[in-house]
């Protein structure tokens, strides 16, 4: 009778070790479903939409994730400024490829397609990190106060600082310290022009192929520039609106306080989509037709 018992609590042990050890799983999203993705960060979830604006999955996320990134067109990164490790899931399974130990304070991620190589910012170190696409740590350099926003332009690598008054310009190979910008405190976006071979850096911005699109969260406005900074045309748009991307023919806007995305094509509201709680980033993907 004791052997009996014995063996039903060593099964009924193996049995919880096998269940708390499995990984939690989402519904893939096929490799040639185009989609933009909100992040939305006050009930963590990844909403995935298609150009018609039908939801194809919703990522019901267990953390405080508060940013992420695509790693090239199968993969996204996770990461949370009170979070002590960043995680990478493959599109296409729905799965967890890894996880990376990194230190509180993880405040943005760039990933450089051109070098397979992603880069985050910390704002409790006041560092930026490279990795290679497996998560191996390459290099870390020391920057200003709370370092965030980032792009990267041929061999060089712009972080802003958004607590202090300079742009760190860094060789992107080793993260070496080039230059030093002087700029404005609290600057919160920045974008790479190539036709002026200078960066833009209000708020909320991409830069498409003829245009930048920026919004303004504090007026609830949408502006669409030329790259000479002159304003095409102007529209207000959501409640509370924090990014803006573009995807397939329409502008899309993330309002994050009424959890909503819009689809703005010719200047118009085409339609709008519900999405999670706080919709705070946007990921597009868009395969080639």
């Amino acid at each position: 009778m004791l052997k009996k018992w014995a063996f039903f609590i060593f099964s009924l042990v193996q049995l919880v070790l096998l269940v708390g050890c499995t990984e939690k799983s989402f519904k893939p999203i096929e490799r040639d479903q185009n989609f933009v993705a909100s992040l939305n960060i006050q009930e963590p979830s990844l909403d995935f939409i298609d150009e018609q604006g039908n939801g194809i999955a919703t990522w019901l996320l267990d953390k405080a994730y508060s940013g992420a990134i695509l790693l090239g067109d199968d993969r996204v990164l996770l990461y949370g400024h009170q979070l002590n490790e960043i995680d990478v899931y493959t599109l296409s399974t729905g799965k967890k490829l890894y996880s990376k130990k990194v230190q509180l304070g993880s405040t943005n991620a760039y990933y450089a397609e051109n070098r397979k190589q992603f880069f985050i910012t910390n704002s409790k170190t006041n560092t930026v990190t490279s990795f290679d696409e497996e998560g191996n740590e390459l290099a870390t350099q020391k920057l200003g106060n709370y370092p965030m926003s980032m792009a990267a332009y041929k061999d060089k690598l712009y972080v802003i600082n958004y607590k202090d008054t300079k742009l760190s310009v860094l060789n992107i190979e080793n993260l070496e310290l080039e230059q030093e910008w002087p700029i404005q405190k609290s600057s919160h976006g920045i974008a790479i022009l190539e036709e002026k071979k200078m960066p833009l850096m209000p708020v909320g911005l991409t830069k498409t192929k003829d245009a930048v699109l920026v919004v303004s969260h504090g007026r609830n406005e949408l502006y669409v520039a030329d790259f000479d900074g002159n304003v095409k045309w102007q529209q207000e748009v959501g409640a509370n609106p924090f990014v803006v991307n573009q995807f397939k023919d329409y502008i899309v806007v993330a309002g994050y306080d009424d959890h909503t995305l819009y689809f703005i094509k010719e200047g118009q509201v085409k339609k709008t989509v519900d999405v999670g709680k706080g919709a705070f980033q946007l990921l597009v993907r868009e395969e080639n037709m």
